[in-house]
C-alpha cells in the first residue's frame, strides 16, 4: 500500500473503509479474470505504470491470456484513446512477460512450408502502386516504381510489430507504435530508426506477380 493511501486511512478510516467496501461491492458479480481486466484498463487510463505492472500479473493469474489483455485495451479505445494502449503496450514489453513473447512477432515459416502467393495481375498495377495484401502468414506490400516490382514484409523491423495498411499515404508507410516511418521506394527507415523494411521474394509468371511466404 503507498503512504498516500496509507495516511488517508488513519485520517479518515471510516470513508476510506465505506470507499472499499464500494469497490468490493460493486465488483462482486464478476468473475476474478473480468474484474482484473477492468483494473488494468483503469490503470491504463490514468497512465500509472506501476499500476499496470501490478494489476496485469494479477489478470494473467487470473486466467486472462496476452491477446485478451490486448483485446481489452482495444476494446476500451473510445475511453482510452490511441495514445494510451500504445503507452501501455510500451509498459507491457519492458515487463518482459513469457506471456506476451509471441505477440506481434510475424510467423516464420520454413522453406520447406513456403509458398508462392499470386498478389495481382502485373497489367492491372500502375507506377508508385503501393498494393497491401496477405501472403500466407505474413502481410506485405507490394510497389511499384520505375517500372520494378518490390515486395515488403509489413511487419516494422523495431519491435516486429503489424503495420495497418492505414499507414500508407505519399509514398511512405508509418508504423503506429512508435512512428517509425518508411519510404516505399528503396524500404529504407526515414524517421524513428535506422532498420530498413523486409524484402520478400516475388517473382513475375504469366503475367501474374508472385510472392514467396
Amino acid at each position: 500500500m503507498s503512504k498516500a493511501l496509507d495516511y488517508l486511512l488513519k485520517a479518515r478510516p471510516d470513508a476510506m473503509q465505506a470507499y472499499f467496501t464500494f469497490l468490493k461491492k460493486a465488483g462482486e458479480h464478476l468473475d476474478p479474470k473480468t474484474a482484473a481486466l477492468i483494473s488494468v484498463i483503469t490503470k491504463v487510463h490514468a497512465k500509472t505504470a506501476n499500476g499496470v505492472r501490478q494489476y496485469l500479473p494479477r489478470a494473467l493469474k487470473a486466467g486472462a491470456t496476452a491477446d485478451e489483455v490486448i483485446d481489452a485495451l482495444l476494446m476500451a479505445m473510445p475511453a482510452l484513446g490511441f495514445s494510451k494502449i500504445v503507452w501501455a503496450i510500451d509498459v507491457i514489453i519492458e515487463m518482459n512477460l513469457p506471456e506476451f513473447a509471441h505477440v506481434g512477432k510475424p510467423a516464420t515459416p520454413s522453406s520447406a512450408t513456403e509458398t508462392w502467393h499470386e498478389v495481382a495481375p502485373l497489367a492491372s498495377l500502375q507506377e508508385g502502386d503501393a498494393k497491401y495484401f496477405q501472403a500466407g502468414a505474413r502481410k506485405a506490400i507490394l510497389t511499384l516504381n520505375s517500372g520494378k516490382i518490390v515486395v515488403y514484409d509489413a511487419h516494422c523491423p523495431h519491435k516486429g510489430n503489424a503495420i495497418p495498411e492505414s499507414g500508407i499515404a505519399e509514398g511512405s508507410i508509418v508504423c503506429p507504435f512508435h512512428e517509425w516511418k518508411f519510404d516505399l521506394k528503396s524500404g529504407e527507415c526515414t524517421a524513428g530508426g535506422n532498420k530498413p523494411l523486409t524484402v520478400l521474394p516475388s517473382k513475375i509468371e504469366n503475367g501474374i506477380v508472385l510472392v514467396k511466404g
